[in-house]
């Protein structure tokens, strides 16, 4: 059982998909990067100068003491994260659509297909067809 697993393992599939889960992640730290870091100032900057993580509904204010501690959290419904996590979605799918229409171009169109020979049929009609002359 341990040969048959290490032979599983060592196959190139599976070789493959650990380099592309591992190299996935770092793409995804690079992405996350560029869209946090980079594009979401520039949306917030045409938006009015808004950071879209900082938007809530407050459900519940927070209690303040008379000390200044917070005796209890407010609860709010953080839609600004959301909106974020949208944006991100958008920028990232509109990059791979690029890439992926640029990786598309440089590809060779496919050879056009062989024309089809006779069909079998085809070829028993012309037997029939032969055997039938005098």
């Amino acid at each position: 059982m341990f040969k048959e697993f290490k032979n599983f393992i060592m196959t190139g599939n599976v070789i493959d998909l650990a380099v592309a889960v591992i190299l996935a992640s770092a793409v995804s730290m690079v992405v996350n990067g560029f869209v946090s870091d980079i594009m979401m100032p520039i949306v917030g900057n045409f938006a009015g100068n808004v950071d879209f993580a900082d938007l809530k509904y407050v459900l519940s204010p927070a209690n303040v003491g008379a000390d200044g501690d917070i005796t209890k959290p407010e609860n709010a419904i953080m839609y600004g994260k959301w909106v974020n996590s949208i944006i991100n979605l958008i920028i990232v799918g509109l990059v791979l659509f690029t890439i992926v229409k640029a990786y598309n171009k440089t590809k060779k169109p496919a050879a056009p297909a062989a024309p089809a020979g006779p069909t079998e049929l085809d070829i028993l009609k012309e037997i029939r067809d032969e055997l039938k002359k005098p």
